[in-house]
């Protein structure tokens, strides 16, 4: 018991961004897709290598929230989720549902707090560009509870934050992120509905589905190539990078929840690929071309730093944490 209880300490120093040395997790997949590498990103901009193990699976998606991995299958015919704890290098196997030829899927991985539990989230969709004069089936979701090895399915209808009837017919962009932000006890990603843009979150201790608004006309102007949530200093952010300007806009919400607290920085960055994350610093990791590079870039002194990371073909990030969940057969 002694030992659970350092990791979830762990845990916690880690959410408040007070550990000052190795506060930023780097998971590494090499050109193969079996091999794993984590590396931790110190407080002077180096890399440590701290583990390199192989998968079970070429894995098509991957998440990571409080000390577990997940990956997915991407063989068609699998269907397979497999969850992996580094701190004690177990793994687990998970049957999903099925897919059709078209459907996309969106994933999120979160902790439950109270039950020192997790729960994967899986929204199945259709996209909208597909068939643009053919109305899309609704989204559907599931849920996978790991105490209980059990999926169920639950139905998405939004609580809107504007009025007591809820937002239905709930649509996802294919070309947002493939994952859901796990905040504040809850899975937010960025959804449409007939033409209005919000963010979703799933609450994990009521299972609710519930919205936050986006800044008021923050694309007003801009020819923005993407858009993602992140958590950056303590806070649920935006980032829209400018295709024209060579911008990064970043809007932090300084009160969740509440549409009015959003406060935009935007600092220019040129030629930027793609945006992989912030470090507990407020650095933002990116990968940028001509040539390809992964790089920090401080958002206030502008200072950009190659990372020399060899032999990988994407890269995901987050927060280090250490987890004992799965031993026992959990």
């Amino acid at each position: 018991m002694a030992q659970f209880d350092r990791a979830k300490s762990l845990c916690n120093n880690n959410n408040n961004n007070n550990d000052n040395n190795n506060g930023y997790l780097l998971h590494i997949p090499s050109f193969c897709r079996k091999e794993f590498c984590t590396a931790v990103y110190n407080s002077d901009r180096t890399l440590t290598e701290i583990s390199r193990f192989q998968i079970p699976c070429y894995f098509g998606f991957v998440g990571y929230c409080r000390g577990m991995f997940y990956f997915v299958d991407e063989e068609e015919e699998n269907h397979i989720i497999y969850f992996w704890n580094p701190s004690i290098r177990k793994f687990k196997k998970v049957q999903a549902t099925p897919l059709n030829f078209h459907d996309l899927v969106l994933y999120g991985l979160a902790y439950h707090y109270q039950n020192n539990d997790y729960k994967i989230l899986r929204i199945i969709f259709y996209p909208i560009f597909r068939q643009p004069n053919v109305k899309p089936k609704p989204a559907e979701a599931e849920i996978y509870t790991l105490s209980t090895d059990s999926w169920r399915k639950v139905v998405i209808s939004v609580e809107s934050s504007s009025g007591p009837k809820p937002i239905e017919s709930v649509h996802f962009d294919s070309e947002e992120d493939s994952c859901f932000v796990f905040f504040n006890g809850a899975l937010h990603c960025i959804a449409r509905s007939q033409g209005h843009k919000f963010i979703m979150y799933f609450d994990v201790n009521d299972e609710r589905f519930r919205e936050i608004l986006l800044p008021q006309n923050y694309l007003d102007g801009l020819s923005p190539y993407s858009q993602h949530l992140a958590v950056f200093k303590g806070l649920l952010a935006l980032i829209v990078l400018e295709e024209k300007s060579n911008i990064c806009h970043i809007w932090m919400m300084k009160e969740y929840g509440v549409a009015e607290s959003w406060i935009k920085k935007s600092v220019p960055m040129k030629e930027v690929v793609r945006f992989l994350g912030f470090t507990v610093n407020g650095e933002l990791l990116i990968q940028k071309f001509n040539p390809f590079r992964t790089l920090s870039f401080h958002p206030e002194s502008l200072n950009e730093k190659i990372l020399e990371i060899p032999g990988y073909k994407c890269m995901y990030t987050d927060f280090l944490v250490e987890s004992l969940l799965l031993l026992d057969g959990i």
